[in-house]
C-alpha cells in the first residue's frame, strides 16, 4: 500500500525549505513581488527615452523574475508530490495567478522594443557597452517581430494565461487526487495498490496477472472519466489555437516551434523516419513474445522481465553508478551531481499517495535543481534518475553561467541533455557489469526507454497534430473521437504483433500531462537522437568533445537551439541523427536476441 505523505522519511523528500523556510515566508515573498509590480509597470512608455532607461529596467525585471521563479517552484513542487494537500494546491493556483500578473506588468517590453526599431537598439548597444549582453535577445525579437502584438494585446495575453491554464489544473486534480483505481491482484488473490506512484513498478512486475490487472485497472480509471478528461484536453487545445490565431501563426505546430526557432520540417522529418522504421518495433514485439513463450503478446507484456532475477539497485548505488558513467565530463560535474543527490536533497524519490505520475526536474535561478520521481530500487528507476539529473545539471550550469534573461533554455535542447545522461550511464554499465542477467536487465531498460521516447512519444505527437488540426478547422471532437484516433495510431505502431484492446489503448492520450504542453512530446525523440550522437563523440574524442558539451549546457538560452547543438557536434536540422538512433535501437534488439539465444 502507498503511504500517506506524512509517513515518508524526510531523506526521501526534496528540500523545499531551501527555497522558503515556511509557507509564511512564501506569503511574504508574494507580497514583495506584488509590491514590485507598480515600479516595473512605471517604465511603460519610457524605454524609448534611451539606453540608460533600458539599463535601469532590465535588472529590475530580472530580479522580479528571479523572485517569481522561486515563488512558483515552492508552490508547484509542493502540490506535485501531494495533490491531497489542499493548502499546497491552493498555493499552486495562487502562484499561477501571480505569474499572470507579473507577465501583464512587463508585457510592454517587447512591443516597445519593436517600436524603438532594431537599428536604434543596435546603435544603443554599440554606444553603451553595458548593454551589449542584450544583443541575442534583440536578435531573437527581430526574427519574431511579426508575431509580437501591441502592448495592450500583450497585456491581455499575459492576463489570460492563468484562466487558460485551468484545463491543466483540472487534469492534475482529477488524476492526482480524485481518480481511483481497482487494486491489482496476483494469482493467489493478494492485492497491490494501483496509483500514480506505483503503476510503473507494477508494469514491470514479473507476474503476468499482476501486470494485466494493473494495466487494466489503470486504463479503466481513466476511461471512467473519459468525457471530463476529453473536455479538459480540448480546453487546452483550444487555448493553443487561440494563442496561435492571436499571434498570427499558420498552425498550432508553427506557434509552438517558431518561438524556439525550430522549423516545422524538423517535426515532420521525425514522424517520417518514425513511420519508416516501425518494422524494427514489430520485430522487437515478435522477439519478446517468443522469449516470454506467449501465444499472444499484449501491451502489458511490453515491460515484462525476461529473466527471473530482477536487479535490486538502492538509491545510493544508483547515484554511484551515475557518477561513474558521467565521469568523462569531469570531476566538477560529478561532484555537483553527487552533492545534489546525497547532501542537498535535490531528489524527491518517495512513493506516496497523492504524488503525481511520472518524473520531472524543476527549479529557478536562485534555487538549486529539484527532481520529482518515484524511486523503486530497480534499473528503470536508475535510468529515470539519470535522465532527470541530465535536466538538472543542464539547469545548474545554465543558471550559474547566464544572466536571468538567458538562464532558461528551450525544451528542444532540454531533452538532449536528459537523454545524454541516460545514454552515458547505460554505456558505462554495459561495458563494466558483464553479468549476463544484468546485461539483459540493462538492455530491457534501454528498450523500455526507447519504447517511451521513440514509440509512445512520436505516436502521441501524431495524435497531437491530428487533434490540433481538427480543432483548427472546427471539426467535432469528443472523448470517443480521441480514443479512436489514439487506437488507430497505436494499432499501426504495434502491427500484427500486439493484441490491441482498442478502448484501453485508446485512452493512452489521457494518461500524459505532456498533452497540455503544446507539441512537447516530439522533442523526446529528437532529444534521444541528438543525445546518442553527442555521446558517441564524447566517448570517441574524449576531453575536447566533453568541453564542447559542457559549453552547450552553459549556453542556456543565449544561443539558438539548433546552432548550440551544431556547435556541440550534432545537426538536428537533418533526419540523419534520428535514422542513426533507430539503427542503434535495431542493434539493441539484435544484442538482446543473441544474449538470450
Amino acid at each position: 500500500m502507498l503511504p500517506d505523505r506524512s509517513a515518508v522519511p524526510v531523506e526521501e523528500t526534496w528540500d523545499l525549505e531551501s527555497v522558503f523556510a515556511t509557507p509564511q515566508d512564501w506569503d511574504a515573498a508574494c507580497r514583495d513581488l506584488l509590491g514590485r509590480l507598480p515600479t516595473l509597470a512605471s517604465y511603460k512608455g519610457r524605454l524609448k527615452e534611451g539606453p540608460s532607461v533600458l539599463l535601469e529596467f532590465i535588472p529590475l525585471y530580472e530580479d522580479a523574475a528571479r523572485l517569481m521563479g522561486r515563488i512558483f517552484v515552492f508552490a508547484s513542487n509542493a502540490s506535485a508530490v501531494n495533490a491531497l494537500d489542499q493548502a499546497a494546491v491552493g498555493r499552486s493556483g495562487q502562484a499561477r495567478g501571480l505569474v499572470a500578473r507579473f507577465g501583464a506588468a512587463v508585457s510592454f517590453l517587447d512591443p516597445e522594443l519593436v517600436a524603438i526599431g532594431f537599428d536604434t537598439l543596435r546603435r544603443w548597444m554599440e554606444e553603451t557597452p553595458d548593454l551589449r549582453f542584450f544583443a541575442h535577445y534583440v536578435d531573437q525579437l527581430e526574427k519574431q517581430q511579426a508575431h509580437v502584438r501591441s502592448g495592450e494585446v500583450e497585456q491581455v495575453l499575459a492576463m489570460v494565461s492563468d484562466p487558460l491554464s485551468t484545463p491543466f489544473s483540472v487534469f492534475n486534480s482529477l488524476t492526482g487526487a480524485d481518480m481511483t483505481f481497482r487494486p491489482a491482484t496476483d494469482p493467489h488473490g493478494r492485492t497491490l495498490e494501483v496509483g500514480q506512484a506505483s503503476i510503473e513498478s507494477l508494469r514491470t512486475h514479473p507476474d503476468r496477472t499482476v501486470r494485466r490487472t494493473a494495466w487494466e485497472s489503470y486504463a479503466d480509471g481513466y476511461l471512467a472519466l473519459k468525457n471530463t478528461l476529453a473536455g479538459s484536453l480540448l480546453g487546452a487545445v483550444k487555448a493553443d489555437v487561440f494563442r496561435m490565431r492571436v499571434r498570427g501563426y499558420s498552425s498550432s505546430l508553427e506557434a509552438s516551434l517558431a518561438p524556439n526557432f525550430i522549423p516545422v520540417e524538423v517535426f515532420h522529418n521525425l514522424i517520417d523516419v518514425f513511420r519508416r522504421n516501425l518494422p524494427t518495433w514489430h520485430r522487437y514485439w515478435a522477439l519478446r513474445r517468443k522469449l516470454l513463450g506467449y501465444d499472444e503478446f499484449h501491451v502489458y507484456d511490453i515491460k515484462a522481465p525476461l529473466t527471473g532475477d530482477k536487479p535490486v539497485i538502492p538509491f545510493r548505488q544508483a547515484v554511484d553508478w551515475i557518477c561513474a558513467g558521467m565521469r568523462p565530463l569531469g570531476e566538477e560535474y560529478v561532484g555537483i551531481l553527487r552533492r545534489g543527490c546525497l547532501e542537498e536533497r535535490w531528489v524527491d524519490r518517495a512513493r506516496n499517495r497523492g504524488k503525481r505520475e511520472g518524473a520531472f526536474s524543476s527549479g529557478s535561478q536562485g534555487t538549486h535543481p529539484f527532481i520529482m520521481m518515484s524511486y523503486a530500487d530497480d534499473v528503470f528507476s536508475l535510468s529515470t534518475l539519470a535522465h532527470e539529473l541530465g535536466h538538472s545539471m543542464h539547469s545548474y550550469y545554465s543558471r550559474r553561467s547566464q544572466r536571468m534573461i538567458y538562464s532558461r533554455y528551450g525544451l528542444f535542447v532540454a531533452e538532449v541533455a536528459s537523454n545524454f545522461n541516460q545514454a552515458m550511464v547505460r554505456d558505462y554499465l554495459l561495458r563494466t557489469l558483464t553479468d549476463k542477467t544484468f546485461q539483459i536487465a540493462l538492455i530491457e531498460e534501454a528498450m523500455s526507454n526507447y519504447h517511451r521516447y521513440f514509440f509512445i512519444m512520436p505516436t502521441l505527437a501524431r495524435f497531437e497534430l491530428e487533434v490540433h488540426e481538427r480543432v483548427e478547422r472546427g471539426a467535432p471532437v469528443s472523448a470517443d473521437t480521441l480514443i479512436g484516433i489514439t487506437a488507430d495510431l497505436f494499432e499501426e505502431g504495434y502491427g500484427d504483433e500486439v493484441v490491441c484492446d482498442r478502448q484501453r489503448i485508446g485512452i493512452t492520450w489521457a494518461q500524459f500531462q505532456h498533452m497540455y504542453m503544446n507539441f512537447y512530446v516530439y522533442q523526446y525523440a529528437t532529444g534521444i537522437s541528438g543525445a546518442h550522437a553527442l555521446v558517441a563523440k564524447v566517448l570517441s574524442e574524449g576531453e575536447p568533445a566533453a568541453a564542447r558539451y559542457l559549453d552547450f549546457l552553459k549556453a542556456g538560452g543565449s544561443r539558438y537551439p539548433l546552432d548550440a547543438l551544431l556547435e556541440a557536434g550534432v545537426d538536428l536540422r537533418s533526419p540523419q541523427p534520428v535514422e542513426a538512433a533507430f539503427a542503434n535501437l535495431a542493434g539493441l534488439v539484435d544484442r538482446l536476441a543473441k544474449l538470450l539465444g
